[in-house]
């Protein structure tokens, strides 16, 4: 029984360490440029500041660059977004953290890949903690 209650220990410590939420997916598919969508596909500077309305999305401001990892596929009447991670010596708070912004509010400075690799999202691509 001891030997039992070992194996099953470091899951259950693994299950108790997880805090957050699986949020409603925004697309059932995204644009990258590698099947992993790790590589990152262009760097772009917001053209306005935005403010995040759930922890899905991330904070922007106004001239901040941000890398662009995926584009989700628009789908009936909801918006056009991209994930990426921000990055700026002006907003450091904000150093790091990835998310999705709405594609309106970008404009692409250099395009490193092109986004051809159609991938299917998973619950995964909209949990947050």
């Amino acid at each position: 029984m001891a030997r039992l209650l070992l194996l099953f220990l470091p899951g259950l410590v693994a299950v108790g360490t997880v805090h957050g939420i699986f949020m409603d997916k925004l697309a059932s598919k995204k644009l990258c440029a590698d099947d992993e969508c790790v590589y990152t596909i262009s760097l772009a500077r917001a053209q306005e500041d935005y403010n995040a309305p759930d922890c899905r999305f991330i904070n922007v401001k106004k001239g901040q660059q941000i890398y662009v990892y995926s584009k989700l596929v628009k789908e009936n009447e909801a918006g056009e977004f991209w994930a990426g991670s921000v990055y700026s010596d002006d907003h450091e708070d904000e150093m790091g953290t990835v998310g999705y912004f709405p594609r309106n509010l970008v404009e692409e400075q250099h395009v490193y890949q092109e986004a051809t690799k159609e991938v299917p999202t998973t619950d995964i691509d909209f949990f947050c903690e």
